[in-house]
């Protein structure tokens, strides 16, 4: 039960940190090698300026799940360290 804690509370980290630098990516080559602005609903390189739009109202259930399943694993592990082993 640790170990699968741990997992759940580890992966979602990864997959939002992930997520997010594969799009700062895209932005940061738009911004610099395009000169262009990024559209941040679109996800596409554009030559008008664009508003910001945050990423937790881009990837609500992205974010949300992730922070659901890390509790999650935050739980399993305390189970796992209080229940003794048999």
């Amino acid at each position: 039960m640790l170990k699968i804690g741990l997992l759940l509370l580890v992966a979602p980290i990864l997959v939002l940190m992930g997520a997010y630098f594969m799009e700062l990516g895209d932005v940061r080559d738009c911004l610099l090698v395009q000169e262009g602005h990024w559209d941040y609903q679109a996800g596409v390189c554009r030559e008008t300026v664009q508003p910001f739009v945050p990423w937790i109202d881009r990837h609500p259930w992205l974010v949300n799940g992730g922070m659901l399943t890390s509790v999650a694993g935050v739980a399993l592990c305390m189970v796992g360290l209080y229940v003794k082993k048999r």
